[in-house]
């Protein structure tokens, strides 16, 4: 494994998106309890997590709450593993997603968090989405509030534009360590919030990060399936599955890149990991950075 940063903490290249594991088409709770301890067996101290990552309307923090079992029950040292969680959505029940900024809402959702995941502070909490009815300014100042009262020991944000990112500096200063948007070979335009991150020394955490390669995992969907492209012929080339090639192709696109590839399944997530261990030249990259799938 190799590691990268974020804010003042070291980290593993590539983290476990923890997300399958509670929403629909979940696995049993034995198979993703695994599932947490091959990441970690495989050299993983990054797991994404968030509050709304749950399947029914009675059940928030599903996710977190897993993860803290998962945890808990590892027979080795977990001191250096860093849970991010994210608060700002909810799930109804039905499948669809809400967004709640307001500060009053994220300040209960991140100690309920905090509570969930049993810690004294949140290693690194980030907004799941901007509200568009909330300004951006009052619901980062609740993040601020969060920090200042050591409830979380640092800060992220997602889904959000390069404005939102000088905004949010301006507010939180170091602080402000992370950003996770959407980035995958289907995806990518997120390019400019990548290079900014990457100016601003922020880590930069796509997810969906396969997306239009085949799964956002070895088994789960993640947009339309392509088949065929130069991320399947070059992963051939290397012996690799083609997930491993493109985060090994994302990890290539900046020091600041840590993909956060969910699974549900052990196997996947080791699969995954081994990402760190491909090393693409010159022309392959080239040649993936010009692909439109």
């Amino acid at each position: 494994m190799k590691y990268r940063r974020i804010g003042s903490v070291t980290v593993s290249a590539i983290g476990l998106g923890a997300m399958p594991l509670s929403i629909e088409r979940r696995p049993d709770e034995d198979r993703a309890i695994a599932t947490v301890h091959a990441a970690l067996e495989a050299g993983i101290t990054l797991i994404d997590t968030a509050d709304s990552y749950h399947w029914h309307a009675d059940e928030r923090g599903h996710n977190e709450l897993l993860v803290a079992r998962a945890l808990a029950r590892y027979g080795g040292d977990t001191s250096d593993v860093l849970v991010a969680t994210k608060g700002g959505r909810g799930r109804p029940g039905d499948g669809s997603w809400t967004v709640d900024g307001t500060p009053a809402h994220l300040k209960q959702a991140a100690e309920a968090s905090r509570k969930r995941l049993g810690v004294e502070a949140i290693g690194l909490y980030q907004l799941h989405k901007p509200d568009p009815d909330v300004p951006w300014a009052e619901t980062v100042g609740a993040l601020r509030e969060l920090l200042d009262a050591g409830t979380i020991r640092a800060a992220g944000i997602s889904n959000v534009t390069t404005d939102q990112i000088h905004e949010a500096q301006a507010i939180l200063g170091d602080a402000l360590v992370s950003v996770q948007n959407q980035y995958s070979p289907a995806v990518r335009d997120a390019e400019p919030a990548l290079e900014l991150s990457a100016r601003l020394g922020l880590a930069f955490l796509p997810w969906s990060p396969l997306g239009g390669i085949s799964r956002s995992s070895l088994d789960g969907p993640s947009g339309p399936t392509s088949a065929g492209t130069a991320f399947h012929r070059i992963a051939a080339d290397h012996g690799v599955s083609p997930q491993r090639l493109t985060l090994a192709w994302l990890l290539a696109r900046s020091p600041h890149v840590i993909p956060v590839p969910g699974a549900s399944r052990p196997a996947s997530i080791r699969d995954s990991a081994k990402a760190t261990e491909v090393a693409l030249d010159t022309a392959e990259l080239a040649e993936l950075a010009e692909l439109e799938l």
